[in-house]
């Protein structure tokens, strides 16, 4: 196992490679390298600033049990999706977006409805 790269050194071989997946929040984000007094390079995401909220959003009423992964999966098919719920509501904990039953929070649509709510 010793002879096994991280995946960032192979993506460092790889001109424009980002260690970001695309459907990751931090994929379009900016990378800074912060040089220690020793040499050291540390890799950082800079500041990701959210953009305007918009009105291209659905109402959601928080159930009982709901937890933002669980809504993720419901409207865009991916637990790991729940970043766009936090980004479309103000709050700085993803997990205030469920605390309590009754709340509606927006859930940012894709080309129209969201996921969840298409009929088939």
């Amino acid at each position: 196992m010793a002879d096994i790269e991280p995946y960032e050194n192979a993506l460092d071989a790889i001109p424009g490679a980002h260690p970001y997946p695309r459907t990751s929040r931090y994929h379009d984000a900016e990378l800074g390298i912060h040089r220690q007094a020793d040499g050291t390079e540390v890799r950082y995401v800079k500041r990701r600033l959210l953009p305007p909220l918009h009105d291209d959003t659905h109402p959601h009423t928080v159930g009982a049990g709901e937890r933002p992964d669980l809504l993720a999966q419901r409207y865009f098919g991916d637990p790991a999706q729940w970043w766009q719920l936090a980004d479309a509501n103000p709050v700085l904990d993803p997990r205030e977006l469920t605390a309590e039953a009754g709340r509606v929070i927006d859930v940012p649509t894709l080309g129209g409805l969201p996921r969840g709510d298409r009929r088939v």
